[in-house]
């Protein structure tokens, strides 16, 4: 085969996800830009407004809900599921017997559809007969009433995603593995303990993954949160969950306010982005003191 047939057939295989980017990420992107700065409604044509959907967005109560509602998840969610997968990373990097099984256990939330796994916690934080309460109760713990005051609301959902961990827990277990014994074992002659060799060894070789993992969970975590706190809490009670895409689906598909969602999903694209660079300042200026 030649190299201009090698050529050939990449292009070929790349086509499909070529298309699928533009007709999935670049084409509704353009769309999102043009439609932030008008009226439209999903019934007629657009008209140009300016800035009058940025200065509603800047007036806006429940936009300002919503806001604080998203912080709170990225606050509570990002660490909880990176401690969850930097935990089990480890503990399962070792051989062991039965080792497989149990990473398959990890890995297997991840696969579930997140409408099942929600409609699965909708039982599990069930006050009278969910398991979770069952078992608070059998150990003299309070149970809460989960979905129906808003911090139990938004713990709820965050222990939902705290299970589909999946590809962080690979990430961190693949970067386990490939650290050379010879550094654990050099330690241990040195007299090092384990958990020195945790803190001095593998954190600290571990520190690239950890950041680039922190990062991609606050991107997930503020704009993939729609299925869970659709369908668990509707946004409530008394906003707590209205995050970010749930009130950009309140205002495009309930009130028909397709213009003014499209502002919304740029400000949510810019909190975003804005969030990711403090993130990356944070981590230059941590090297930069070391």
């Amino acid at each position: 085969m030649t190299t201009r047939q090698v050529e050939r057939s990449s292009w070929a295989f790349l086509l499909p996800y070529a298309l699928g980017t533009l007709v999935l990420v670049l084409i509704p992107a353009v769309l999102t830009l043009r439609y932030a700065f008008t009226d439209f409604t999903g019934l007629g044509s657009p008209q140009f407004t300016g800035l009058d959907n940025l200065r509603r967005l800047r007036d806006d109560p429940f936009f300002a809900a919503s806001l604080q509602a998203s912080a709170f998840h990225v606050a509570m969610a990002v660490p909880l599921r990176l401690f969850a997968a930097v935990a089990l990373g480890l503990l399962l990097a070792a051989p062991r017997r039965g080792g497989r099984w149990y990473r398959v256990a990890v890995y297997l939330p991840t696969v579930v559809p997140d409408i099942a796994l929600a409609l699965l916690f909708l039982w599990v934080l069930n006050p009278i007969y969910g398991p979770l309460n069952q078992v608070l109760g059998a150990v003299g713990l309070p149970q809460p009433t989960w979905l129906a005051t808003p911090w139990g609301a938004r713990v709820g959902v965050v222990l939902m995603l705290a299970f589909p961990i999946g590809e962080a827990f690979l990430v961190v277990l693949a970067t386990r593995r490939a650290i050379s014994n010879r550094l654990y074992e050099a330690a241990a002659l040195e007299g090092c303990t384990p958990w020195r060799q945790l803190v001095h060894i593998t954190l600290p070789l571990l520190a690239p993954v950890l950041v680039l993992l922190a990062i991609r969970d606050t991107v997930v975590m503020l704009q993939v949160s729609f299925v869970p706190a659709y369908l668990l809490t509707d946004g409530g009670p008394g906003n707590a969950t209205l995050y970010l895409p749930v009130y950009i689906y309140d205002q495009a598909f309930e009130f028909f306010g397709f213009g003014y969602s499209a502002m919304i999903t740029l400000a949510l694209i810019a909190i975003t982005l804005a969030l990711v660079a403090v993130q990356v300042l944070l981590v230059r200026r941590w090297r930069v003191l070391r």
